[in-house]
């Protein structure tokens, strides 16, 4: 696979590679990595909630108001 691109941001992935110690291409896949890791995280967490939601686990607006607030309660004073 290639990847095109723009000068600007080749630039800028050649600069925080440099400062990292690592070659431009290590930084890439470190960071795709890191996006495709974060994407199947987040597709987990949204079926989990909408499992929850299908088998009638939610909170009402109130329940999570109530929550909220014992929450702040234990709250140290700023």
């Amino acid at each position: 696979m290639e990847v095109d691109l723009s000068a600007d941001l080749q630039a800028r992935l050649d600069a925080i590679a440099d400062q990292r110690g690592c070659d431009p291409q290590a930084l890439a896949r470190e960071a795709i990595e890191r996006l495709v890791n974060y994407d199947d995280w987040f597709i987990q967490e949204v079926e989990k909630g909408l499992a929850q939601i299908e088998r009638g686990q939610v909170l009402t607006h109130e329940a999570v108001g109530a929550r909220l607030e014992e929450r702040l309660k234990k709250l140290p004073p700023l």
